[in-house]
């Protein structure tokens, strides 16, 4: 096999390719091959060094070590190699520089010594290679100028030196060195300046790839002249400027790439005469207008991608008609409006399509269920409203389906079961409705499923996971209810894992104990029974961990002390007991702690200070005893928030304080035994303190004058305790509790489609766009710091300190769901927006002392609101419930009236100081003082 011999039995080829040959070639006897003409071993797995002694095959015309695994130097005796035109050593493992003695090969054509590790050679010691005409040094890492013995080699017709760091500018003198020139890649380089319009002298070349450099200048107009091109590639440098219209000229064209070139201009609609173009990427720039429709022209085009630009308007129908070869169609991260046009059905041949991050409205097209070759489809983060067709059904190649972020309404549809080859599907935040069709166990390819943020109801067909290997489940914020399928890890490959804010119930599924790649769950606020111990074990990659607010029992493990990765550890509001285990002490990477409302007893462990990365611990409302220990390693670390309230923890005010927190920012010691004096030092140890609260112990002595250093305090709270003395006057320099807000109450634009973030409050999570917020510190955002204090008039619990001054947003009117809403003692303006009366399950009411002015507004549910107080203290609302009666203009038209006056006033008091100066005060001064003693009380009652 692969051996060709001469009539006198010499061996004149080996071809072995292909063959998964292994090993090296040391063994070999050269010499026992002296006819050997062709030695082709290419795409095997051989190893080890280039032998010098393939020197000695001085027949030798073609040696193709391609594609394997050989590494070291290339050896210099190759350039002895008299007879050997064809010399290939591209994807190997070779390194150092490349023997100058290859550049007297004196018949080579074919030079391809691409894709190794090989660097910079003496260029000085090459000499040209005339009879050279294809050269390939693609991905090594050579550096400097344009190498000076390639210009040199005048017969190269192809040319890649792709993937190096060559810079400085491309020569001038390229297309006169090298006038046959017809394929030139000179991209992922750190080329820089402009494109050389000497290159419009290169007639023959059909292949200019430059993309990727630093390359500058704009798009030059002289590339109209080269019309035999085929391929051109700017995309990745810095070109800025406009897409010349000339380029519609290029007739040859098949691909063009000027994708992130910071192009900035309208798409030109000669484009549509690139009949024979078959890709474009015009994506990642700041191209803006509407589509031409004149590219539907462009009757060959396969794969089309213009994301991530400013491009709006309708898609034209014309171009899913005319573009009867288009397998891959991307137009995500726009502006692009109206209905996706259901002529989509015609591009029968379509693998990708992504519309998702657009202002698309209207329902799903039912012809969508018509591309039966569809491999992806993402329509999400639009618009879209409806049902989610039936017909999608057809889509039996489809692999990903993402809908998220729309307004789809309805159920899945049971067709999902047919869609066998899914194994992304993706529907969180819509508003879809009802029981999973039990035909989604048919999926048996699925990986990752997110329902989250929907409205569906009922139980989660028992039989979803069996024989799955689901990575992601995230069925958060629905009304799910019914125990968890247990097959749900068969796979034993789950991630992440959500089904928080649900109506979950019974134990949980066991196999998640053996899902060693367990990152980040999340199953808060549900009804789930059981030991906690059972469910889950050593996770080594656990990132975090919330179980809080359900019916679990158990104890805590001290095999978790395993999971290191873990930052955030929350089971707050179960029944857990037992003690805290020391063990624990080993999660050194553990940011969130949240023990709390549990049935925890015994001490605090002593090594609580090796949690060196802990922001927020909370073991409040325990059984929790003992003195707070003190550890011998007080190095700072970055605790803020520390509870401990409700336990009967003893002792003095905990002394460790003083010398390892000096970022706290809440300490809330109350309701425990802690005995003696506040010391001192707390005035200055913990600068950053915002909230202080120790009622119900046993604090004794004068309350410390020190407490007035703390001047980021917002909170203190120190009754039911037995101080004694007075309250020090130096309080009144607390003047963070006194302080003028400063935050805007706004609302946040979602990036590309224009949606508020404003969405019903029971359907806000801190997933955002994505089901697992991979290494995102906003996670801890739900868990930040909290307190209990008795505030208007009940005990509330505060997530933060609250600041609020500008204007009430419109789009308040989108928490459909919202029932409480005090806005009270802020420095709000405006006018109240009237969106406030959608919210019709609005209990709770208070806009008390602001500056808000205006007519309140009416609605079913407003009219339920007839306190006065509720209003109390804006001097410019009028209207029900108050007694102040509203003009027919409006109380603004009376401000702006008010302020007319005003400026009036103004004058005519200017005018008659000035008279009084000159005419003396004995003349006006008292019937000046009459008149405007009048028109002051007169506008005072207006």
């Amino acid at each position: 096999l692969g051996v060709s011999c001469d009539a006198a039995g010499h061996v004149l080829s080996l071809r072995l390719v292909g063959l998964g040959l292994t090993g090296t070639l040391d063994a070999l006897d050269f010499t026992a091959l002296p006819d050997l003409a062709t030695l082709d071993l290419n795409n095997n797995n051989l190893f080890g060094a280039i032998p010098a002694s393939l020197s000695r095959l001085r027949s030798l015309a073609k040696l193709d070590l391609g594609s394997n695994g050989f590494n070291g130097s290339i050896p210099p005796q190759l350039g002895d190699l008299s007879g050997l035109v064809d010399l290939r050593l591209y994807n190997n493992n070779l390194a150092d520089a490349i023997p100058h003695q290859l550049s007297r090969l004196p018949r080579i054509k074919h030079f391809d010594l691409g894709s190794n590790f090989l660097t910079d050679p003496d260029y000085s010691r090459f000499s040209p290679m005339p009879t050279v005409n294809f050269m390939s040094l693609y991905l090594n890492y050579l550096t400097g100028s344009f190498p000076e013995f390639v210009l040199n080699s005048s017969n190269v017709t192809y040319l890649d030196l792709s993937q190096n760091n060559f810079s400085r500018p491309i020569p001038d003198t390229l297309p006169k060195k090298l006038p046959n020139l017809m394929y030139l890649n000179l991209s992922v380089n750190a080329f820089s300046g402009g494109i050389p319009a000497s290159l419009s002298k290169l007639r023959k070349l059909r292949d200019l790839r430059i993309s990727t450099n630093y390359l500058t200048g704009g798009i030059p107009d002289f590339l109209e002249s080269m019309s035999q091109m085929r391929v051109l590639e700017l995309g990745g440098n810095p070109l800025g400027g406009p897409i010349p219209p000339v380029l519609g000229r290029l007739q040859m064209l098949q691909r063009l790439d000027l994708r992130s070139a910071m192009l900035v201009s309208t798409i030109p609609p000669q484009l549509g005469n690139l009949g024979n173009l078959r890709f474009t990427d015009l994506s990642m720039n700041q191209l803006s207008g509407v589509l031409p429709p004149e590219l539907a022209g462009m009757r060959k085009i396969r794969e089309f991608g213009i994301s991530s630009n400013n491009l709006a308007g309708q898609i034209p129908p014309a171009m899913f008609t005319s573009w009867p070869d288009l397998i891959n169609f991307q137009v995500f991260k726009n502006s692009f409006t109206g209905k996706i046009p259901p002529e989509i059905g015609k591009a029968t041949k379509l693998e990708i399509l992504y519309l998702f991050s657009n202002n698309f409205t209207g329902s799903i097209p039912v012809e969508i269920g018509q591309l039966v070759n569809l491999v992806q489809l993402d329509l999400s983060v639009n618009w879209l409203t409806g049902l989610i067709p039936h017909s999608l059904g057809n889509l039996k190649q489809l692999t990903r389906l993402t809908l998220f972020f729309n307004e789809l309404i309805g159920a899945i549809p049971p067709e999902i079961g047919d869609m066998t080859a899914l194994q992304v599907l993706d529907v969180n935040t819509n508003h879809l409705e009802g029981e999973l069709p039990t035909t989604i166990t048919s999926l048996g390819n699925l990986q990752y499923l997110a329902l989250f943020d929907n409205n569906f109801t009922g139980t989660i067909p028992p039989d979803l996971g069996k024989g799955l290997s689901l990575t992601d489940a995230a069925f958060g914020n629905n009304s799910f209810s019914g125990e968890l399928p247990q097959s749900l890890c068969h796979g034993l490959a789950l991630q992440n894992f959500t089904a928080n804010h649900n109506n979950f119930s019974g134990t949980l599924p066991p196999c998640l104990k053996n899902c060693a790649g367990l990152y980040h769950v999340r199953l808060e606020q549900n009804q789930f029974t059981g030991d906690i111990s059972e469910v889950f074990g050593v996770h080594p990659i656990l990132d975090s961990l919330d179980v809080s607010k359900n019916q679990l029992t158990g104890k805590l493990s001290p095999h978790w002390s395993q999971c290191t990765n873990l930052t955030l550890l929350s089971m707050n509001n179960n029944l857990m007991s037992g003690s805290i285990p020391a063990a624990l002490c080993r999660l050194t990477s553990l940011r969130s702690l949240d023990l709390s409302n549990n049935q925890f007893t015994g001490e605090l462990p002593h090594c609580w200070l090796k949690l060196k990365a802990l922001v927020f611990m909370d073991v409040s409302n325990n059984g929790l005893w003992g003195n707070f220990p003190a550890s011998t390693s007080l190095d700072d670390f970055p605790l803020q928030s520390l509870r401990l309230a409700n336990n009967s923890f003893s002792g003095e005010f905990p002394s460790v304080i003083e010398t390892c927190c000096s970022m706290l920012i809440t300490l809330d010691l109350g309701d425990n035994m802690f005995v003696g004096d506040i010391p001192s030092w707390i005035g200055t140890s913990v600068p950053l303190l915002r909230v202080l609260t120790l009622p119900s112990n046993k604090f004794s002595g004068v309350i410390p004058s020190e407490l007035s250093k703390l001047s980021n305090l917002q909170v203190l709270d120190l009754s039911k305790n037995s101080f004694t003395g007075s309250i020090p006057g130096t309080f009144g320099n607390l003047t963070s509790m006194m302080k003028t807000p400063k935050q805007v109450f706004s609302s946040k634009k979602v990036e590309s489609s224009g949606r508020h973030d404003f969405v019903q409050v029971r359907r806000i999570s801190t997933f955002s766009r994505r089901t697992v917020p991979a290494n995102n510190p906003s996670l801890l955002d739900k868990y930040r710091d909290r307190v209990n204090i008795f505030w208007k008039g009940r005990e509330q619990t505060f997530q933060k300190t609250i600041e609020i001054s500008g204007s009430i947003p419109e789009s308040i009117g989108g928490l459909e769901l919202l029932e409480s809403l005090d806005l009270s003692w802020n420095e709000l303006s405006g006018a109240i927006p009237p969106t406030i009366s959608k919210l019709n399950s609005l209990g709770v009411l208070n806009l008390s002392n602001n500056l808000l002015r205006g007519v309140i507004p009416t609605g079913s549910q407003m009219q339920t609101f007839a306190d006065e107080s509720i209003y109390g203290n804006n001097p410019g609302l009028c209207g029900f419930p108050l007694s102040i009666a509203c003009s027919d203009e409006g109380t603004e038209d009376h401000q702006e009236l008010g302020r007319g006056i005003w400026l009036w006033y103004s004058i005519i008091l200017g005018i008659v100081f000035g008279f009084w100066s000159w005419f003396g005060a004995l003349f006006f001064l008292r019937p000046w003082r009459f008149f405007f003693l009048q028109f002051l009380d007169k506008l005072g009652s207006k």
